[in-house]
């Protein structure tokens, strides 16, 4: 069996939610994480938008688009 190693990044995650004791410090730490991550998507965006990668008409293509799998029957 193989050792699991982890970065400095989740060492340091670990051993800060080891702190957390009750459902409510889990669901600040929840809402937080998702506020951090819809900024970095957010930033990327507009990251994407200014460099002209993304525009209003790519947009309008993406509204219309079916990613969904299709399943045969």
């Amino acid at each position: 069996m193989e050792a699991i190693t982890f970065s400095p990044a989740q060492v340091h995650v670990f051993n800060l939610v080891s702190h957390i004791s009750s459902a409510t410090g889990l669901e600040k730490l929840r809402v937080q994480l998702a506020t951090f991550y819809a900024k970095q998507v957010d930033d990327e965006m507009d990251q994407l938008w200014e460099s002209g990668q993304f525009d209003e008409k790519r947009l309008q293509e993406l509204r219309s688009s079916h990613f969904r799998t299709p399943y045969n029957k």
